[in-house]
């Protein structure tokens, strides 16, 4: 392939890569399923508590779902027919992707709000409502994890779902600990500096992407190189190697895949790292859940 990753990750590549997405995306999710049952919690409603770890474990589901497509579908389709359904694939996942890291900075200030006064509504309409609400708030961040591993979709083994698992569970260790109040972690620190790094994984997956078309022909300049770095390290060491299946970094990449990457980087960090807008106002200070028990 001509893409920035000419061969599939490595283990450890695939197990620290897909291990540190399923920390950032674990806990941007944990923190929502903490916000949740929290308010619950506080309004006497734990008899609501079963709805909202149905919708967390149905939005659990289609995470794997969509994951095992993409990982395991990959490689049932061969030759050009698989570079272009993966090169299409690419682009769309960085789209969205993108969409979403940029939206969780802007919105992530009045989030837990939100939640609880969605959580409030939830209980007044019924069961199903509150489902919906852990689902949609879950599955979002799920989804998005799910796209972030198109990178992984060559390695057709599985330590990527491996390392996803096992940053998913140190990210719920993380999320319970902060609700039992024996964590304490800077989160804008964390999210801004994890942030960065998934904007360099996207930015990858676009290259990659762009590769994989121009492989079949749908974008010119396949034989056109940016550059040759292969001598100026070891690329098939293991840090070689992590480097390449982490940030689809190879030494030989072309040029209209050079031009995508650093445009990518400079636009969207760019737009991620500029300074925040205020807050705004909270209207939930002192929310008032129904007192009727409707999600029985």
């Amino acid at each position: 392939m001509t893409g920035l990753s000419a061969a599939a990750p490595t283990v450890p590549a695939q197990l620290f890569g897909s291990g540190l997405i399923g920390l950032r995306e674990g806990l941007e999710a944990g923190i929502v399923v903490m916000v949740l049952v929290a308010f619950l919690v506080k309004a006497d409603r734990r008899d609501a508590l079963k709805w909202v770890w149905l919708g967390v474990g149905a939005a659990i589901a289609m995470t794997v779902a969509v994951f095992l497509t993409i990982q395991f579908g990959a490689y049932t389709i061969k030759d050009l027919a698989a570079e272009a359904i993966a090169g299409v694939a690419s682009l769309v996942a960085v789209a969205i992707v993108t969409s979403m890291v940029l939206w969780m900075r802007s919105a992530a200030a009045g989030l837990s709000g939100e939640l609880r006064a969605g959580m409030s509504r939830a209980l007044e309409t019924g069961a199903g409502a509150v489902v919906a609400l852990a689902f949609l708030a879950v599955g979002r961040e799920g989804f998005e994890t799910a796209l972030f591993m198109v990178g992984y979709a060559e390695a057709e083994t599985a330590w990527p779902l491996l390392g996803l698992l096992i940053g998913v569970a140190i990210a719920a260790a993380i999320a319970w600990g902060m609700y039992a109040g024996a964590v304490r972690i800077n989160l804008a620190k964390f999210f801004s500096y994890t942030g960065v790094f998934l904007i360099v994984v996207a930015a990858g997956i676009l290259s990659y992407g762009v590769g994989a078309l121009q492989t079949v022909g749908w974008l010119p300049g396949a034989t056109a190189r940016a550059f040759d770095i292969s001598t100026w390290m070891n690329w098939s060491s293991w840090y070689g190697e992590i480097v390449q299946g982490i940030f689809n970094i190879s030494p030989t990449p072309t040029v209209l895949q050079l031009l995508c990457w650093l445009a990518y980087l400079a636009v969207v960090l760019t737009l991620f790292l500029r300074p925040a807008g205020a807050p705004p106002p909270r209207t939930d200070e002192n929310p008032s859940p129904t007192p009727e028990r409707t999600a029985a």
